[in-house]
């Protein structure tokens, strides 16, 4: 869906994913980055920008380019999907970043922002987090941010190459979002 939610803070700016970010995508993106989606990789701007409109076509998809805040570098990319006011919930994903912000602040950075507007604008009880159970560097990535392992879904979606895969889901709840918050405020430096 189209939205205008824009995040700011600790070096980085999440701002509406648009097709003028799918030259920047195409440049970087590449199967090792790709690991672990439910769809092929777009080869291409024109395949990005297929991509793009396909985030502002999924209802309740808000999906965002991770600039570098200070220079205005795309990074990458983070979305809200699958939100629901009645439980009220959502869950974080669609995630990827260009390997040189591998194992740094803006994972970090991201989640923090996405889980401050999740639970304390959006009011939310839950926030999940899920990772093709193969990707072992993405479930490290959830694990570091302090999320709670729930499970494995078996045979719960399809990879990328058309195989059903399995995925292992995460989540934070509002009681433990305190504590989540602190960690990663200590990740950054806060």
């Amino acid at each position: 869906m189209q939205h205008d939610l824009a995040l700011e803070g600790h070096g980085v700016r999440l701002v509406p994913l648009d097709t003028t970010h799918a030259p920047a995508l195409a440049a970087f993106v590449d199967d090792r980055i790709w690991a672990g989606m439910s769809t092929p990789l777009p080869a291409g701007d024109d395949a990005w920008r297929a991509e793009v409109a396909t985030a502002h076509t999924t209802p309740g998809r808000y999906a965002f380019a991770v600039l570098d805040a200070g220079t205005g570098e795309l990074r990458g990319s983070t979305s809200f999907y699958d939100r629901d006011t009645r439980v009220p919930r959502v869950e974080i994903g669609h995630t990827f970043y260009a390997p040189r912000w591998w194992g740094g602040d803006t994972n970090p950075a991201c989640k923090l922002l996405m889980l401050t507007h999740a639970f304390e604008v959006w009011g939310c009880a839950r926030v999940a987090l899920r990772a093709d159970s193969r990707n072992t560097r993405s479930i490290a990535a959830i694990t570091r941010l302090g999320a709670t392992p729930e499970g494995v879904l078996r045979r719960h979606r399809l990879s990328s190459d058309g195989t059903l895969a399995d995925t292992a889901y995460f989540s934070v709840v509002a009681e433990e979002w305190p504590a989540v918050r602190a960690g990663l405020l200590a990740r950054l430096g806060a």
